[in-house]
């Protein structure tokens, strides 16, 4: 609004010079322009006779808008004449330029000259010196493109006026744009450097001359304001959760020897909707102690106020991890923040377990795998060996669609898929080595066997990660199945004829036991929670993995579940103080909005006594309802989340237990990253940034993308 009242004052004054010089006897009157130019004063300059009009040069012009227009001087009168339309418009030095630059935006003739004429004398200096020439902008733009909407993304919306100009047909907000540009950034990983390229400044400059492009700098500023008001915004989400927080930590590499401490939430909203956010992306040394990583864990969980929250912690399975989850959990447990004494607290990622056998199983055999590698090289190094080859296949029989061709030595199930074809034709493979003396790679029958084993396994390993992966609702009652079904085959591996295989699988087996001890009493919880399965799940594999242990094994499950039931019913300390006291008494569930904490405290046993002694008397809890009634039958579409939202009135309790539990992560992988062996990599535009502006870019991004994604 400012420009625009600067604009009309700038043309009252020179309409007044105008008339008093004779040019122009029409009367005026100050109105809004709005989408049209057309006004007294314009049409009283336009009408000007300009044949004795003399062209001024001065070097005193620095405006770059007098690119496009030429000063006419007529007398002591001067005027603008746009080089493209002719249009007349006041050129006098007390007029300022800002309607000469409204008139540019609307200059249905007008061609860009090229990025230089716009930016201003700081900008080219820093840039040097631009030879960028006639970049036109189209004309015929369809109008339709206007309803187009970018996923609603919602950028920021906040204008402040010093920053706003008119340009006739809409308010230009500097900032807004600025803050859009750093979003863009954010959201798709851009290098910040992007602004300083001089084609994207060439693109934007055309595209909106009004735009100031700004530095490296200021858009890392930028982007780093975006990151404090999104992380305004978690910190507010995750203080009105109704349940409690899973944390997973990832290690990620960046260039050089630079690692990240990726630590991200997981749990389910108020919807019942599964989600994840990232709340710290923090530069390691891999020179860190195992009580120093600890420690920076710890003050991540304390910023964000989410220590008393944690339900459980996500690590991978090594012995450095083993001591940071002790070191931790010991922590929370002189809080009393912990369920079951913390039994539920240290869980390891499953797709990690399966990954590291899956290389111990490739290591085992990667003799094998180079000479199969070496003779599909072969085959497919002559069109007239290929040819040879498929000629043989038809002679064996051999009918497979599939073709013969070399892995992704970092993808181990591409390794998988080359093996498996590479089995399909061993056939054939065994008959080229009779007929072609220059096929020197060959595999012995014990090779064969040695990879048709470790092929095997590779299979089971493929399905399960995917299941892991693909699944629309990757909650925690998925992967007791899978899990056990993994073991059930260890076991029958372990007792194969081939000493070499069996003492392969027998250490596969040692790598999944220590992973299977740990977790296997979240996996049986979880499973439990499934209205599917309910505690069948566990009385059906149990006997086929312990046998005659069995029983005791059923047992132990089911203790931890009315363990984990009974703290979430009588609502200790341990469980959120923001989520209120529930428990069931005589009359059904009552719900009781939290105390003091000193008086939770010192009624503790009175809780306790009052919710045994109500079992007792014949009341029959959320538990003994539920596992009462019979299990809903099985669907491929079965949203475990959904039921539990709909039946949360019924089982008030047990439904808080679900959530907490359910939102675990037993493999937070990620889809893509399931079958590579390197883990996750920063990119390397962004690993030369220093690590707090990569932490907000990091975060931000996955805020950002996430809130598009709700």
């Amino acid at each position: 609004m400012v420009v625009k009242q600067n604009n009309l004052i700038a043309e009252v004054s020179e309409t007044q010079i105008l008339s008093s010089k004779g040019f122009s006897s029409k009367p005026f009157s100050i109105l809004p322009t709005h989408h049209t130019e057309s006004n007294p004063l314009s049409d009283s300059v336009h009408a000007m006779d300009m044949s004795d009009a003399v062209i001024v040069k001065s070097s005193r012009l620095k405006s770059v808008v007098w690119n496009d227009f030429d000063r006419i001087k007529k007398g002591d009168t001067c005027v603008a004449v746009c080089r493209h339309c002719k249009k007349k418009l006041s050129g006098s030095s007390t007029s300022g330029t800002s309607h000469l630059r409204n008139h540019l935006i609307r200059c249905q003739r007008r061609s860009s000259h090229g990025i230089a004429q716009y930016i201003s004398a700081r900008e080219k200096r820093k840039e040097g010196t631009l030879a960028i020439a006639n970049f036109n902008i189209d004309q015929d733009t369809n109008k339709d493109d206007n309803t187009l909407s970018l996923v609603n993304i919602k950028f920021e919306q906040t204008q402040l006026k010093d920053d706003t100009v008119n340009t006739g047909t809409s308010n230009f907000d500097q900032r807004r744009s600025r803050f859009d540009l750093a979003r863009m950034i954010i959201l798709h990983g851009y290098p910040l450097a992007m602004v300083e390229h001089v084609g994207f400044r060439a693109f934007v400059k055309n595209l909106q001359p009004l735009f100031e492009l700004v530095s490296l700098n200021r858009v890392e500023a930028d982007c780093i304001e975006i990151y404090e008001r999104e992380k305004k915004k978690v910190n507010e989400m995750l203080d009105k959760l109704p349940g409690k927080i899973s944390l997973s930590a990832d290690v990620w590499n960046a260039v050089g020897d630079a690692e990240y401490l990726c630590l991200t939430s997981n749990y389910i909203d108020e919807s019942w909707q599964l989600r994840r956010r990232i709340l710290n992306f923090i530069r390691i040394d891999p020179s860190h102690t195992e009580d120093m990583v600890s420690e920076a864990i710890m003050n991540c969980l304390m910023y964000w106020d989410i220590d008393r929250k944690l339900f459980s912690m996500i690590l991978d399975s090594c012995s450095t991890c083993d001591n940071i989850a002790v070191r931790i959990g010991d922590r929370l447990l002189q809080n009393r923040f912990l369920y079951c004494n913390g039994q539920l607290f240290d869980i390891r990622c499953a797709a990690n377990v399966i990954n590291a056998m899956v290389q111990h199983a490739l290591g085992a055999v990667s003799e094998i795998v180079i000479k199969i590698r070496e003779t599909i090289g072969y085959i497919k190094s002559s069109q007239i060996i290929l040819a040879k080859f498929n000629e043989m296949a038809k002679e064996v029989g051999i009918l497979s669609q599939k073709g013969l061709c070399l892995d992704n030595a970092s993808q181990w199930n591409s390794t998988y898929s080359m093996l498996e074809v590479a089995l399909e034709f061993k056939d054939v493979l065994i008959l080229l080595q009779e007929n072609d003396a220059a096929y020197k790679v060959y595999l012995s029958d014990v090779e064969w066997e040695r990879v048709t084993a470790v092929t095997s396994y590779l299979k089971l390993f493929v399905e399960v990660i995917n299941v892991f992966t693909k699944n629309k609702y990757p909650t925690a009652n998925i992967y007791f199945p899978e899990l056990c079904d993994v073991k059930l085959h260890l076991i029958e591996w372990c007792k194969n004829s081939d000493e070499y295989i069996s003492s392969l699988a027998s250490r596969l087996r040692s790598k999944f036991d220590e992973y299977w001890e740990k977790c296997s009493l979240g996996l049986a919880v979880a499973a439990m929670l499934d209205p599917r399965f309910k505690m069948k799940l566990v009385d059906y594999y149990y006997p086929q993995i312990y046998g005659s242990m069995s029983a005791s094994r059923i047992e132990e499950v089911f203790d931890g579940v009315k363990a984990l039931y009974n703290e979430h019913s009588i609502g200790s300390p341990l469980a959120s103080h923001d989520q209120g006291l529930a428990w069931q008494v005589s009359n059904g569930p009552l719900l009781l909005q939290g105390s003091a904490k000193d008086s939770r405290d010192r009624l503790m046993g009175f809780d306790k006594f009052l919710h045994e002694t109500s079992q007792g008397e014949g009341t029959k809890s959320d538990l003994d309802k539920y596992l009462e009634e019979p299990l809903f039958p099985r669907n491929v579409d079965f949203n475990i989340l959904n039921w539990w939202r709909v039946h949360t009135p019924r089982y008030p309790v047990l439904s808080m237990m679900a959530r907490n539990v359910l939102g675990i992560p037993m493999a937070k992988v990620a889809p893509e990253l399931a079958f590579n062996h390197s883990g996750r990599v920063l990119d390397r535009d962004w690993s030369s940034l220093n690590p707090a502006t990569v932490q907000a870019l990091v975060c931000s991004q996955d805020w950002i993308r996430s809130e598009l994604e709700n």
